[in-house]
Parts: structure tokens; sequence; C-alpha cells
């Protein structure tokens, strides 16, 4: 294997996957050990968490990314199952919607405690195990959390957390040699199809004809395993070790950072 391969590699990587019983999360978990990777799965859903990370070849630990007791104590045996940690994908996130003005203190203490702590919680204690060695944390962010997203007001407030969060981090521990980056997706899961599945005829033909012209590659969201992974995995190789403290839009061109 050449040097340029070898960057890319997942070959022996030590990989923890919030989130890893549904959608994004799921996804990395069927694909990561596939590509060489070692990999933890953490989900506060057991059943379906522990059966997907055994048909790909992961290991599963439960976790309530909210509660900073179950953090650690998910994050410690993880790290013990994987003979230490190289990179953990924060994937685990709720998106209820609704109006602004209709969103009740209940809600928007649950997604903030899910997307915005969780994060919080998540990283400082992927950081104890990282600072010795470095490594790399990589971020759920969203379209929503830099430029907005009308009814989805909390979600949109806790990424915007997220993406402030990630920059601040990677300039303070950069002199540990950890990254941290965050990921804005766009892409195509099983809770799509179901609000999908809840619009009407109208309704979805306005959806369609909106991400039509919304999504410059394609007119419609991505494809888990065609344009999610591949980016996931780049990000969670050595060759990306140089990056960090960025925002990366994997959605088709609908959001242009800069």
């Amino acid at each position: 294997m050449t040097v340029q391969e070898n960057s890319i590699a997942l070959t022996g990587r030590r990989v923890v996957v919030t989130g890893g019983a549904s959608g994004m999360g799921a996804g990395l978990v069927r694909a990561f050990p596939k590509l060489g990777a070692n990999v933890v799965s953490m989900d506060v859903v057991e059943d379906a968490g522990a059966a997907i990370a055994k048909d790909a070849g992961a290991q599963f630990v439960a976790c309530d990314v909210s509660e900073p007791e179950s953090v650690k104590s998910a994050l410690g045996q993880s790290v013990s199952l994987l003979g230490g940690l190289d990179v953990l994908i924060h994937a685990a996130g709720t998106a209820p919607g609704g109006a602004a003005e209709d969103i009740t203190f209940a809600t928007w203490s649950e997604v903030m405690s899910i997307n915005a702590t969780g994060t919080f919680l998540t990283n400082q204690a992927a950081f104890e195990h990282l600072k010795a060695s470095g490594g790399q944390i990589l971020n759920f962010a969203s379209a929503a959390g830099v430029q907005g997203l009308p009814n989805k007001a909390a979600y949109s407030a806790s990424k915007g957390a997220v993406v402030a969060w990630t920059r601040t981090v990677a300039r303070e521990w950069a002199r540990y040699d950890i990254t941290v980056n965050a990921i804005a997706p766009a892409i195509w899961t099983p809770m799509y199809d179901k609000t999908r599945a809840s619009m009407t005829p109208e309704q979805l033909a306005a959806h369609d004809a909106f991400m039509a012209s919304a999504v410059p590659l394609g007119g419609k969201l991505g494809d888990v395993d065609e344009h999610f992974v591949p980016v996931l995995a780049f990000l969670s190789s050595i060759g990306a070790r140089f990056i960090t403290g960025q925002v990366f839009p994997i959605d088709g061109g609908t959001l242009m950072m800069r």
C-alpha cells in the first residue's frame, strides 16, 4: 500500500459512533467495518443498535448522550473494547418541527439536551481519551445551524451551538493534536421516508419541486452509501489530520460555506 493509499484507509482505526441505531449513524456502523475500522456503536435504543452492530461486525454499548454519567461510562467501556480511541463520530440527534412561537419548554430542553449538550458531553469524554496521543472528532451540524430553517427553530438553535462549539474547541484542542470538525449532511434516511409518507400528495409535489431547485446536484437528498460514507471515511482517516474547525456540507451544493 502506498503512502497516499494508507493515509485514507481505515484499517485498524478505532472509531466510536453515537446514534448508531438508525439513520446516518447506522449507515456508518454498517460501512466502516468493511473499510477496516474497529467500531463501537452507542445509542439509547438498545435492541436495534445491538442488532445493527452485530450484523456489521461492530460492537454496541448503550448510552444516553444527554446524561453525563451515561456518556462517561459508555465512552470508557467503548474505549476498553477498542483498546483505545482514534475517532469519535457524534451522530446522535433529534429534529422535531413546529412554529417557533409554539415550541414548548419541554421540547426546547429535549432538543438542546440531545443535540447541543450531547455534543458537549461526548466531545469532553472523548477528549480525556485522546489528549495523550491525539485523534479526530466529527460532530453533526446542519445547514439549519448556519442559515436557519423555518419550523425548526429549536433544532436550528441547537445545531448553531454545535457549529460554535466545534470551531472553538478545534482551536483549544489543537495543541493536543486533536482535530474537531463538523458535517452538515442532507441525506435520505428512513426518518425522511416517514416525513414524506406523512405528506399529502399536494404537499409532496410541492416539496419535491422545492428540492429540485434547492439541491443543485440531483435535486434530492443524497444516498448514505454513495454520497455520505466516503466523505466520513476520509474525514476519519489520518489523511484528514491537517483539517480542523471546518463545517463540511454533504448536501449536493445546497449550503455553500465560506
